[in-house]
């Protein structure tokens, strides 16, 4: 069997053939990191996370590259606001990121570049594309010369015509054509610069993915991905100074996730309706909101609520709950033989279903319908009177594998102090209204998660045993 993915680039589903055999060169455009990262941010970080685990599982050697934007327009306001450098918002943040989504689930890319660590490839990538004339210098600014790139438009499908009449004139023009884009930026008075043959300044915010993908990856890679907002222009340009510059295809596959909504209404800063992992996870356990992202094909429009949130962490406990009852039900298994092929035969043909999904496309809410099948089946498999322990064996390997496949954990979660304290406010009501046997519940429930509990005078007390 063979993957098949879709193509931006061709609008149509293909069979991956990589670069190399059994190797997959990824690039994945990583966040701006002037704040915490919102779950529009969460949703790549995720989506890719599940494709590299995937063609890992399928056997791939997968070089993943996932850069950082660290100088850019937004860190500048920031840091101005908040009175502090641009690198050391940028580390802040940097860390920030990585405790979210190492908390959903989501491995270290190989490589995290960061664009203050490569200016000179930036800078030297500039500097070819204006000796090849793909570029030019106005007034310290280097602009890309968009119509020397005879396909642009080619991954947005959008003609040059089309883009023409769209154009934003600016005030103070200094281009040649109202579509070329900035390579590299003029300092302005007070901001953070690099020294180049055009005077001090920054990159533009297109270049330093194309420079960096060519420094890790090479000059053609397998699979470029990001958010589907990044289409146009970002991929658009990237595809625009890299071809010109090397006169090779880019990247052979790009990949896009869907947008998030927030009720029922788009994600915006304008609307004031984003939301910030930082504040989630402290709500809710991570695991499920990565498991609420996969429950929708990626390249799907998802749509956020508190409300789906919580019926996504119900759902994820049944799956939860029989790995549990599996593994609890051991203990008092048997080494029985006979009569046991029909249930690896049947565990075995889930695991084929689970794989046809993911090899279609990185399907995870069809891979998640198998995962449910999986569980009924063990369910089922547990009424039975007396049970195997190389079934149960079976059955617990096979939710650990497929699990791990897309980066979810089937241990129990630890619970949050804001939880514990719901509790803990429970049980002293249930006291108070003489309902020991809630309060001895409540009790018990708290001790398996290894919360112990001490009532004193001044009240009740809590810590982690």
């Amino acid at each position: 069997m063979a993957i098949r993915l879709y193509n931006t680039l061709t609008r149509k589903k293909e069979t991956f053939v990589p670069l190399e055999e059994g190797k997959v060169k990824m690039y994945v455009c990583g966040p701006t990191v002037y704040n915490y990262i919102h779950i529009g941010n969460a949703r790549p970080a995720i989506v890719f996370d599940t494709v590299r685990r995937y063609f890992e599982f399928r056997g791939y050697d997968v070089q993943y590259v996932s850069n950082f934007t660290d100088v850019d327009d937004k860190l500048i306001r920031a840091a101005n606001q908040l009175d502090e450098d641009v690198p050391t918002i940028a580390n802040r943040f940097i860390e920030a990121y990585f405790e979210d989504v190492l908390a959903l689930g989501c491995k270290k890319a190989d490589i995290h570049p960061r664009v203050m660590e490569n200016m000179d490839i930036i800078i030297d990538f500039i500097k070819q594309l204006v000796e090849k004339g793909y570029a030019y210098e106005s007034e310290g600014d280097v602009y890309f010369r968009t119509r020397s790139f005879d396909e642009y438009g080619k991954l947005s499908h959008q003609s040059i015509d089309e883009l023409q009449v769209g154009a934003r004139i600016e005030v103070g023009n200094k281009k040649e054509d109202d579509l070329d884009f900035a390579l590299w930026k003029a300092a302005k008075e007070g901001e953070i610069f690099w020294e180049s043959p055009w005077g001090p300044g920054r990159p533009g915010w297109h270049i330093e993915c194309s420079a960096m993908a060519k420094k890790y990856l090479g000059e053609t890679i397998d699979i470029h991905a990001g958010g589907q907002d990044l289409t146009f222009p970002h991929h658009e340009n990237e595809i625009a100074q890299s071809e010109s510059l090397s006169g090779k295809t880019f990247a052979n596959y790009w990949m896009h996730n869907g947008y998030i909504n927030i009720d029922n209404e788009k994600m915006s800063k304008s609307l004031g309706n984003f939301v910030l992992v930082h504040d989630i996870i402290k709500k809710h356990n991570p695991q499920v909101l990565r498991f609420f992202m996969l429950s929708v094909h990626y390249r799907n429009p998802i749509n956020y609520s508190e409300e789906l949130l919580e019926s996504t962490k119900a759902a994820f406990e049944r799956l939860t709950t029989s790995y549990q009852n599996l593994k609890h039900r051991k203990e008092a298994s048997t080494n029985l033989t006979d009569n046991n092929q029909q249930w690896f035969d049947q565990i075995a043909g889930l695991r084929r279903q689970f794989i046809e999904a993911m090899d279609d496309d990185f399907n995870t809410a069809l891979a998640i319908s198998v995962l449910f099948e999986l569980s009924k089946l063990a369910n089922y498999y547990l009424l039975e009177k007396n049970t195997a322990v190389e079934v149960i064996d079976t059955f617990i390997a096979e939710f650990e594998t497929l699990f791990a496949v897309i980066g979810l954990s089937l241990e129990l979660e630890e619970m949050l102090d804001e939880e514990i304290d719901a509790l803990i406010e429970q049980r002293i009501q249930a006291r108070k209204n003489r309902n020991f046997q809630l309060a001895d519940q409540i009790r018990d429930q708290l001790k398996e998660m290894n919360i112990i509990l001490e009532d004193t005078p001044q009240g009740t007390r809590w810590k982690r045993g």
